[in-house]
């Protein structure tokens, strides 16, 4: 079902989004540049060690690759209600081990490991950088990206393995996943002292990482009408991007019945199981000291709590041109379609019929359409943060998306109007 209002597409929000993902290439990065666009936007910067006030206004938290932003209208009780936009940071990647410097046969590779549940196959024969955070001797983080072609996962040539036509590509995640970067012999420490000289820190000064492979393709319109878009990280940066857009846009709106709040946690694509995920604590920290620094109890907590609506949103599925038949056979999601309402009785998806009323309304008065995802019976369906949300805080939530094609891929596909769509059914949701 979608609405049949016009909606007028921008194609600046999807350049945006492209220079977004762009200079994202890790959760670490991607909560820095939702923190820069924030303060932008007036937000500040608040710590959970410190004492919080009753103040109004924009205000953010940052925990590892995870950030929580809300805004506080002016004159907001302890017991306001909250407008939740749930997302995460992280996607399926090539991940550095704690003793990174490998090889053989004279090649120097990178030890790394499988994080989430990538298509190993899109990682091959693919020009890579590595980014992520560098913790130094003083406990300090810095972040890195080296943005240029430094790794590379080679495929087998078909004369070594005939049978991959007949049989199909095998690929084993330990012996045939360690990307090469060089010629010579192995020196443990070698890429440490690397990564130090790029970002011009002390030799032996870094004392931790938490490094990852990408993709140095930037993302790029495809198509003879440029109508689709190709990218690296749509899931789920696009959904943080859309989110930040929409909060900060609420934010400079005066009397809302609502407190707007941002979450992009990370780890979703693992579990959500960490301090930083979905199921770890951070949230609900964050709303119950929000309640109680506005001079509110247990009481206006659970008030404010049950009148709370979340809307998680992470991408989904469009219907495969080539493989049809793995899709419900009256749910078919296509690209440029708006977004998609997510919906799974066995609670893999948290939505039910009164969320799919809240999401509905959103898109009417944003004059959005809008399409419904449900799995084919026979295949297992995925999940996200909304369920864990849900159950965890007692929040009613939504799972809603954008729907795309090569989900998991170093590279994925969405329509060029569907990130635009959905910032502004996200921006008519934290309106109310």
């Amino acid at each position: 079902m979608s609405t049949s209002a016009p909606y007028r597409f921008d194609r600046r929000h999807t350049d945006d989004l492209m220079t977004f993902l762009a200079a994202a290439p890790s959760p670490y990065h991607a909560v820095a540049v939702a923190a820069e666009r924030l303060e932008k936007a007036g937000f500040r910067q608040v710590w959970e060690t410190d004492v919080w006030d009753a103040s109004a206004g924009g205000k953010y938290v940052i925990r590892g690759g995870a950030l929580i932003a809300w805004h506080v209208p002016e004159g907001a009780d302890p017991h306001t209600p909250f407008r939740i936009l749930g997302a995460h940071t992280d996607s399926p990647n090539l991940r550095v081990k704690p003793r990174p410097d490998a090889g053989a046969h004279g090649w120097r590779q990178i030890a790394v490991e499988i994080y989430g549940g990538p298509l190993l196959n899109s990682w091959l024969d693919r020009d890579l950088g590595l980014a992520g955070r560098l913790t130094l001797r003083d406990g300090s983080h810095r972040l890195v990206n080296i943005d240029r072609p430094l790794l590379r996962v080679p495929q087998l040539a078909i004369h070594l393995d005939r049978t991959v036509t007949s049989e199909g590509l095998k690929l084993d995640k330990q012996r045939h996943m360690q990307p090469i970067w060089g010629l010579g012999e192995v020196h443990e420490g070698d890429l440490i002292h690397f990564l130090e000289e790029e970002t011009g820190i002390g030799h032996g000064e870094v004392a931790g990482w938490d490094l990852m492979t990408h993709s140095i393709e930037p993302p790029a319109y495809l198509g003879r009408d440029r109508e689709l878009l190709a990218g690296p990280r749509l899931d789920n940066l696009l959904s943080v991007h859309a989110a930040t857009a929409a909060l900060t846009a609420a934010s400079a709106t005066p009397d809302l019945p609502y407190i707007p709040v941002l979450a992009a946690f990370d780890h979703e694509e693992n579990g959500s199981q960490a301090d930083t995920g979905a199921d770890g604590p951070l949230l609900g920290s964050v709303l119950e000291r929000s309640v109680f620094a506005r001079g509110g109890a247990y009481e206006d907590r659970a008030r404010a709590f049950a009148a709370t609506v979340c809307l998680s949103s992470d991408v989904g599925h469009a219907v495969h041109p080539n493989y049809a038949e793995r899709h419900d056979p009256t749910h078919h999601p296509r690209p440029n379609g708006g977004p998609i309402l997510k919906v799974n009785v066995n609670q893999r998806y948290a939505t039910d019929g009164s969320g799919q009323a809240v999401f509905a309304a959103a898109c009417e008065r944003a004059g959005v359409p809008w399409q419904s995802f449900v799995s084919n019976n026979s295949m297992p369906c995925g999940t996200t943060i909304g369920p864990i949300t849900a159950a965890r805080h007692g929040i009613r939530t939504v799972d809603i998306g954008v729907a795309c094609l090569s989900m998991h891929s170093a590279r994925e596909l969405c329509g060029a109007d569907d990130p635009y769509l959905l910032a502004n059914a996200l921006t008519a949701f934290l309106h109310g």
